[in-house]
């Protein structure tokens, strides 16, 4: 699955994948006719691009140079460089999106529409599909900040919460805050299934539940667990399965780090 961002301002086209690239050449040659030929375009095409961005723009994002030895040039500015920066790093967000994703996109506009008081009542009915098991929706209701990373408290329902630890950058980049509805997305492979309530474990998540189904599969089985109304499910070996003797209705712990857990707005 692909996908391509585009971030509009003023009703226009700001930035894109195109005009990023644009950027990005200008910035190694000092050059818009030099970065217009490399890109196959026309100087003209090339100029209204860096005009338009540098009209919607606050700060003009590329400036003529006079003078100086090579009797001047183009230069891309702090805040143009800025911009390649953030529209690269929301774009490698995005990727790491699509590759979860397996097709069904009509979903995102129900997703979106959810506002909180909706998420409150939400019966999990809608789903999204991805190669992530689990994807949950709630609450951010605590942000801890570090030196490099940051620590998300997700609240999902009742007294069951997620703890994500993502980096600063994306803390800035997804704008998340107190309060904001969010969704996370978790591997069934990332999650480690104990029989008893796990001790002295480095896992940052870990819930309780009762097992509600399980597939069973010639290497590896699902099991399907529901803590106060929200489902987890897990992929295990089936070596696995019958040292823990799942059964259903049997209490059992889900664990998983911190780190494991995508955040998505």
């Amino acid at each position: 699955m692909q996908g391509r961002l585009w971030i509009k301002e003023q009703d226009k086209n700001f930035l894109g994948h195109g005009k990023v690239e644009l950027l990005e050449r200008i910035a190694q040659s000092g050059s818009i006719s030099k970065a217009a030929k490399e890109m196959k375009m026309s100087y003209k095409a090339a100029w209204d691009c860096i005009d338009l961005m540098n009209n919607v723009s606050k700060e003009p994002l590329v400036t003529r140079i006079t003078g100086g030895k090579g009797g001047g040039g183009t230069q891309v500015t702090q805040k143009g460089l800025e911009a390649i920066r953030i529209f690269r790093e929301m774009e490698r967000i995005s990727e790491e999106l699509f590759a979860l994703f397996e097709g069904d996109l009509n979903v995102w506009d129900s997703m979106l529409c959810h506002t909180k008081d909706s998420i409150k009542n939400f019966k999990g009915n809608v789903m999204i599909k991805t190669s992530a098991r689990n994807q949950l929706m709630g609450e951010i209701t605590e942000i801890k900040e570090g030196k490099v990373n940051a620590e998300v408290v997700l609240k999902v329902n009742g007294n069951t919460q997620i703890i994500s630890t993502i980096t600063l950058e994306s803390v800035k980049n997804l704008g998340l805050k107190v309060g904001l509805i969010a969704y996370a997305l978790i591997k069934a492979n990332w999650i480690v299934v104990f029989g008893s309530e796990p001790k002295g474990v480095s896992l940052r998540n870990c819930i309780g539940g009762v097992v509600k189904n399980i597939q069973e599969g010639a290497v590896n089985c699902e099991v399907e667990m529901e803590s106060e109304g929200v489902k987890f499910s897990a992929i295990i070996t089936e070596e696995s399965r019958e040292n823990l003797a799942l059964q259903v209705g049997q209490k059992v712990w889900f664990g998983f780090k911190a780190s494991n857990v995508i955040l998505g707005i």
